[in-house]
C-alpha cells in the first residue's frame, strides 16, 4: 500500500514539474518568441544567441553576452554583445564608405530597415543594448516606435549618415548611447527637448558636423555628456542649466568660442583639442566638485588661475599647449588630490611653486613642464625667455560698428550710412591684411591652421585616455619631442658617413641610435626664412600630429640655428626606423631578394591608400601632394606598408621652377597635372608593370597607357609574376582604376576614397578566386 502511494506521489511530482516547466516556457507569446528568432536571422545567427535554438527554447534567460528579460509575456529588455569589434577596422580605416566588409560588418544582405521594423514589434521593450553586432547602415526614423524605451545603446557598430530626428519624440529616454559608429551628419537641432528624461548621451567617435546643439542645454536632467571625437564646430552657451551634470567630454573637435561658464556641481570636464581662445574662466577656480580638467591644445591666452590648482577634489590637471604665459605664485597652494598635471608647451615664466615641485614622481605624480620658459636647473626643454616675451597676436574682437551705422543712419539718412557701411569694410580689410593673420590664420591659405583638428578615432578616443597615456606611456610609439643637436649627434655618431643613408629633394637622411637603444632616421632639411617661430611650430606640430598605422612616425625634431635669420638654419627630423626596405625592391626578381606576387602587391597598395586617405581627412585642411612614389613607400618587420616623406611640403620651401634636378620642360609640365591621385595611379601601374615603370613615366603616360585598354596590349605589358597569380577579375579592376588615377584631366580623377574601394573590392575578389 504504501509502495502505491509513493508511486502516485512520483507521478503527481512528475506531472507538477512538466506542466511547470511548459508554464515557464510559455510565459513568453509566441509573437514575441517569433521576433526573437526572426532578429537572430537578422543577425546572420550569430554566436552568442546559439543558446536561441527554437521557438520552444526559454528565451527568457541571461548569459555574459546575452539577456532577455521579460515581464507579463512580453520582452522588456534585450541585451546582446557581439564579437565584431571596432578596434582593428579603425586602426585600418578612417571612414566607413557604406558598403559591407567581409568579418567586420553583417553582410550586403542586411537591411538595417527590416531589422528595425522587427525589433519595433517588442512593443514593451524598455531596454535594448545592441553592441559590436557589426549592425551596418542608416539608423531609419522608425526607431522612434520603441516608444517605451528607457536606454538605448548601439554603439561599436558600423552605423552612418544622419541621426534621426525623430528620436526626440522618445521622451522615456534616459540613456542614449550611438558612441563609435560613423554617423556623419549633423546633430538634428530638434534632437533634445525640454520634456526629455535624458541623464546620459554619448555620440563620441563619431563623424558628427555642424554646431553644438543649445537644446541640449534644456536638459537638466543631464549627468554625462560626451561627444567627443567629432567635427563640431561653432561656439558654447553657458552650461550653468544643466545643474546635475557631472561628467563633460567635447575633446577632438572644431569649438572655436571662449570657454563658457560650467555648473557647479561638473566633475570632470574635458575640452582638449579644440579652437578655444580667450582666459581660462576664474568661474573653474570655484568648481569645488571638480576632478579632472583639460583644456589642452587650445588657443588660451592670459595667466593661469591659481585656484584651479587648490580645487578640494582635483585630480588631473591639463592646460598643456596653449598661449598662457606670465608666472604661476610661488606661494601657491595644491590640493592633496592632485597627481597629474601639464603645464607644457605654453609661455610661462619664473619658477614653479613647491606644491607642484612636491606633486612629482617622488610622491607618485606626474608634473610636466617642457617648452614653457621655466627657470632653474630641474626644468629641461625651455624656450629662451625672449620667446615667452614675444608680443602674442590678439584675438579679434567682435566689432560694435553696427551699431553706430544704424545711428549715423537715422541722422544723415541712407546714402551717409551706405558710405559708412563702405569704409567700414575698407578698414576690416585693412586691418586684416596690415596685421598679417590672426591667431586661427597663422599658415598660408594652402596649409591653414588645424593645430585642434580633430584626428581618427584609431589615435586616441578621449582626453581621458590621453591623460592616462601620456601618464603610463602604454604608446607602442613614444610621443614627438624636441631633441637636442648633441643628442642626434650622439645617435649618428657626429653624423658619420657610415650611417649616411642617401639625399633626395628633402635633404639628407642618417641613421641613428637613440639613448633609448630604439632606432631612427634622421632627416636634415635646410629651413625656410620666410617662417616666424611661432609659424613653424605650429607647422611641426601638425606634421607631428599625423599618426597612423601606415604613417612612418615623427618622433622628434631639433632646429639648429635661428628661425628666420639670414645664416643657415636646419631642421632635424627624427622618423621611426623601418627595417625592411622600400616596396620598389619587391616588384622585381633584380633585388635578388623576395618578389611580392598579385595579392601581396595589392595589400601594399591597399595599406598606403589608407595612409593617403587620412593624409586628406585626418586633419583640416588635409595634407595634398605629398609627392608619392614607391621608394618612399617602405616594409617594416611585420611586413606592413607605411609611407615615408608625407608632408614636408609645409615645412620647405619647393620650387616648380624648370630645370630643377635636372628635370625637363616636358617633365615639369607633367608635374603641373600631378596631384596625390595622379602620383597613385602612377605606385598602382609601377605595382603592375615593375620598377621599370618609374624610369618611364612620361613615356608610358603619352606612348603605352592605351595598351591597358585591351586584353592583348596588358598581356604584353603588366609583369609575368603578376599575370601567374592574379584572377583576370581583380586585375581588371585595378587596371581600370589607376587608369582613372593617370587622367591628364584633374576633374575626372576619382576620390581617394574611390580608389581605396576599388583596390579592397579587387583584394575580396582574388581572395575569392585563392579560395581564401
Amino acid at each position: 500500500m504504501g509502495s502505491f502511494q509513493d508511486l502516485v506521489l512520483v507521478l503527481l511530482c512528475s506531472v507538477w514539474c512538466v506542466f511547470h516547466a511548459v508554464n515557464c516556457n510559455a510565459q513568453l507569446q509566441s509573437s514575441q518568441t517569433l521576433v526573437l528568432l526572426q532578429l537572430k536571422k537578422h543577425l546572420e545567427y550569430p554566436k552568442p544567441l546559439d543558446i536561441w535554438k527554437d521557438r520552444w527554447t526559454n528565451l527568457c534567460s541571461s548569459t555574459q553576452q546575452v539577456n532577455v528579460s521579460c515581464n507579463e509575456n512580453f520582452v522588456t529588455e534585450l541585451l546582446i554583445i557581439g564579437d565584431k569589434t571596432q578596434s582593428k577596422f579603425r586602426e585600418e580605416h578612417e571612414g566607413f564608405d557604406g558598403y559591407a566588409i567581409q568579418d567586420q560588418t553583417l553582410s550586403q544582405g542586411f537591411s538595417m530597415d527590416s531589422f528595425v521594423a522587427t525589433l519595433a514589434r517588442l512593443t514593451n521593450l524598455r531596454v535594448l543594448k545592441l553592441v559590436s553586432l557589426g549592425i551596418w547602415g542608416p539608423l531609419p526614423d522608425r526607431i522612434h516606435r520603441l516608444y517605451d524605451l528607457q536606454h538605448l545603446d548601439l554603439s561599436s557598430n558600423f552605423l552612418y549618415g544622419s541621426i534621426p530626428p525623430k528620436i526626440s519624440t522618445m521622451v522615456n529616454l534616459q540613456t542614449l548611447n550611438l558612441g563609435d559608429n560613423f554617423f556623419n551628419g549633423t546633430i538634428p537641432t530638434l534632437f533634445f527637448n525640454s520634456s526629455s528624461n535624458l541623464s546620459y548621451l554619448s555620440l563620441k567617435n563619431n563623424k558628427l558636423k555642424g554646431h553644438f546643439p543649445n537644446s541640449i542645454l534644456g536638459i537638466n536632467t543631464l549627468n554625462e555628456i560626451d561627444i567627443s571625437n567629432n567635427n563640431i564646430s561653432g561656439g558654447l552657451q553657458d552650461f550653468n542649466g544643466l545643474s546635475n551634470l557631472e561628467h563633460l567630454d567635447l575633446s577632438w573637435n572644431n569649438l572655436d568660442s571662449t570657454l563658457p561658464p560650467m555648473p557647479k556641481g561638473l566633475k570632470n570636464l574635458f575640452l582638449s583639442r579644440n579652437s578655444f581662445s580667450g582666459e581660462i574662466p576664474k568661474q573653474y577656480g570655484k568648481l569645488s566638485m571638480l576632478q579632472m580638467l583639460d583644456v589642452s591644445f587650445n588657443s588660451l591666452i592670459g595667466t593661469v588661475p591659481a585656484e584651479i590648482f587648490n580645487l578640494p577634489n582635483i585630480s588631473l590637471l591639463n592646460i598643456s599647449s596653449n598661449m598662457l604665459s606670465g608666472t604661476i605664485n610661488n606661494n601657491l597652494r595644491c590640493s592633496i588630490r592632485l597627481r597629474f598635471v601639464d603645464i607644457s608647451n605654453n609661455r610661462l615664466m619664473g619658477g614653479l611653486p613647491d606644491c607642484l615641485i612636491r606633486t612629482g614622481p617622488e610622491n607618485d605624480g606626474v608634473v610636466k613642464s617642457d617648452g614653457n620658459c621655466l627657470s632653474g636647473k630641474n626644468f629641461q626643454h625651455q624656450h629662451a625667455l625672449s620667446y615667452c616675451k614675444e608680443e602674442i597676436p590678439q584675438l579679434k574682437k567682435e566689432s560694435h560698428k553696427v551699431g553706430a551705422l544704424f545711428v549715423v543712419g537715422v541722422i544723415v539718412g541712407i546714402l551717409v550710412m551706405v558710405m559708412v557701411f563702405v569704409l567700414c569694410i575698407v578698414l576690416v580689410c585693412k586691418r586684416y591684411y596690415s596685421k598679417g593673420v590672426s591667431e586661427q590664420h597663422l599658415l598660408h591659405k594652402s596649409v591653414q591652421d588645424s593645430y585642434s583638428a580633430s584626428l581618427s578615432s584609431e589615435i586616441v578616443t578621449n582626453a581621458r585616455y590621453v591623460s592616462e597615456a601620456a601618464k603610463f606611456g602604454r604608446e607602442d610609439l613614444p610621443l614627438c619631442r624636441s631633441y637636442s643637436l648633441e643628442e642626434l649627434k650622439e645617435a649618428t655618431n657626429n653624423f658619420d658617413n657610415p650611417n649616411f643613408m642617401g639625399e633626395n629633394l628633402y635633404g639628407k637622411l642618417y641613421r641613428g641610435k637613440l639613448e633609448s637603444g630604439m632606432q631612427v632616421v634622421i632627416r636634415c632639411l635646410p629651413l625656410s626664412k620666410k617662417y616666424t617661430i611661432r609659424n613653424f611650430k605650429l607647422r611641426l606640430d601638425l606634421l607631428a600630429k599625423l599618426r597612423h598605422p601606415h604613417l612612418v612616425s615623427l618622433l622628434g625634431h631639433c632646429i639648429d640655428g635661428v628661425i628666420g635669420d639670414q645664416s643657415d638654419t636646419n631642421v632635424f627630423l627624427v622618423y621611426e626606423f623601418v627595417s625592411n626596405g622600400s616596396f620598389q625592391t619587391y616588384l622585381s626578381e633584380d633585388s635578388g631578394g623576395k618578389v611580392y606576387n598579385w595579392s601581396e602587391r595589392l595589400s601594399v597598395l591597399i595599406s598606403i591608400a589608407k595612409a593617403i586617405h587620412f593624409l586628406h581627412t585626418g586633419m583640416i585642411p588635409g595634407f595634398f601632394k605629398n609627392r608619392l612614389k614607391t621608394n618612399n613607400i617602405l616594409i617594416n618587420e611585420h611586413w606592413m606598408a607605411k609611407l615615408s616623406d608625407y608632408g614636408l611640403s609645409i615645412i620647405s620651401e619647393e620650387t616648380d621652377a624648370c630645370g630643377v634636378n635636372g628635370e625637363s620642360p616636358d617633365s615639369m609640365q607633367m608635374k603641373r597635372l600631378e596631384d596625390d591621385v595622379y602620383s597613385f595611379g602612377f605606385i598602382i601601374l609601377e605595382a603592375l608593370v615593375g620598377p621599370s615603370l618609374s624610369a618611364k613615366r612620361e613615356a608610358l603616360m603619352l606612348h603605352e597607357r592605351g595598351s591597358f585598354n585591351s586584353q592583348d596590349g596588358w598581356k604584353q605589358i603588366v609583369d609575368p609574376i603578376v599575370m601567374s597569380t592574379c584572377s583576370k577579375e581583380s586585375l581588371s579592376i585595378v587596371i581600370s582604376i589607376s587608369n582613372k588615377c593617370i587622367s591628364p584631366e584633374s576633374w575626372s580623377r576619382p576620390s581617394i576614397e574611390d580608389v581605396l574601394w576599388n583596390l579592397q573590392y579587387a583584394s575580396q575578389v582574388q581572395a575569392t578566386a585563392d579560395g581564401v
